[in-house]
């Protein structure tokens, strides 16, 4: 059987984006999805600066600006008591001062096609990642299963990029420390009309928080719940949710029946951890997969392409020189472990903070640090740089072994 270079479980942002990475530096990759297509509503779609400086650096900056797409220049938490700015994107450095909201199937669907005009590149379609291969205590490929029939590909080096609840990284005895999130997230839809305000706003009051995301037609709206508070919610009546919306967004009046039934409501489950080992001999773990995020911030995609890209960077060579080994797996994850851990020190923060004592019932406001930050100008400013450039923003190092 032949032995390609990579396999990849998973063609979410870090999946495609790797994927893309190792096939123009010369690689044989195969991307493995089990959905037929990426068309999914209430994945994390928040395309920030370090992303679009990303798609620049190959070459994509003119196609993404095609997709469609909201700009947001600025995020800020309001209530009864005031309004207190979070973040400010403009202020950042270079071309890219905002971040984009754009539907996650679009940014696959640029990734992937732009993939597949190298020859390395392969992407399989419906064909779930079931199990991996080992020999000698190594991971040596992956079995997959394609409409009835499960097959297997041998790989020089296979990614788990199959998200937080990843199968390969269990059956490959890695397990996640929990740090603990106290919420869950419902997702859900409501029309957006004339005279609306625009923007990402978060609505604070009192044991309810909404974060309302203009989407241009409609506005995607997250209530934030205590975690483990959905069932006792779907046992009684959605109406509770309208008024939840009603009373801190009041501009909705006349639109909460569009919440017909719970049916409508998605629910997020938030998980934040990370694995103290990212690896093993032939696999390394990426994205959701080594380390799930907390939805605070909208930074799951970036870090997760950053993950890829940190990746490319280090393995690439390895790869094409058949050299690899677990100490280049190692260095991958030595390289991105600490953006990962300050992000989820400040998200856990947050929770602490802000989301903890406001489900407890306390005043709606954020707590004094964040309105300290907020009242200067440079506070909000960086928020921004924190929010959208992170705190190690990758940039791509391997040259394209074959023109597009």
């Amino acid at each position: 059987m032949e032995t390609i270079d990579c396999a990849i479980a998973g063609c979410g942002p870090a999946g495609a984006m790797l994927g893309l990475l190792l096939a123009r530096a010369g690689l044989r990759v195969c991307v493995f999805e089990k959905h037929a297509d990426f068309l999914r509503d209430f994945r994390g779609d928040t395309v920030h600066p370090s992303t679009l400086q990303l798609l620049d650096e190959l070459g994509l900056a003119d196609a993404f600006a095609k997709l469609p797409a909201r700009r947001v220049s600025s995020v800020a938490i309001e209530s009864e008591l005031g309004s207190w700015p979070l973040a400010n994107f403009t202020r950042l450095p270079g071309r890219y001062n905002y971040v984009a909201l754009v539907p996650q199937w679009d940014l696959l669907k640029l990734l992937t096609d732009h993939a597949q005009q190298f020859s390395g590149f392969e992407l399989r379609m419906q064909s779930e990642v079931v199990g991996v291969v080992k020999e000698n205590d190594s991971v040596v490929g992956l079995r997959y299963r394609s409409g009835s029939a499960e097959q297997m590909v041998r790989a020089r080096l296979c990614i788990a990029a199959d998200g937080r609840g990843s199968m390969l990284r269990t059956q490959a005895g890695l397990q996640p420390v929990d740090l603990g999130a106290p919420i869950d997230v419902l997702w859900f839809r409501l029309p957006r009309i004339a005279g609306d305000p625009s923007n990402v706003a978060a609505r604070l009051g009192s044991r309810a928080m909404l974060v309302l995301i203009d989407r241009g037609d409609y506005w995607q709206i997250a209530s934030v719940i205590a975690k483990g508070g959905f069932e006792p919610m779907r046992a009684g009546d959605i109406d509770g949710l309208r008024q939840q919306v009603l009373r801190l967004a009041p501009f909705f009046a006349g639109r909460e029946h569009n919440l017909r039934s719970w049916d409508d409501v998605h629910l997020l489950r938030v998980q934040l951890d990370r694995l103290p080992r990212w690896h093993r001999p032939g696999l390394l773990c990426i994205g959701d997969a080594a380390h799930a995020m907390s939805p605070v911030g909208g930074v799951g995609i970036n870090l997760a392409v950053q993950d890829a890209v940190a990746a490319a960077n280090l393995l690439s060579a390895p790869l094409l020189e058949q050299r690899l080994s677990e100490a280049d797996l190692a260095a991958v994850q030595r390289r991105r472990e600490w953006p990962v851990r300050v992000t989820q020190a400040a998200q856990r923060a947050v929770h602490r903070g802000l989301l903890e004592p406001m489900l407890a019932g306390a005043p709606p406001r954020p707590p004094l640090v964040m309105r300290l930050l907020a009242a200067t100008p440079w506070g909000a400013a960086l928020g921004g740089r924190l929010v959208g450039l992170g705190v190690r923003p990758e940039h791509i190092r391997s040259a394209s072994r074959q023109p597009p």
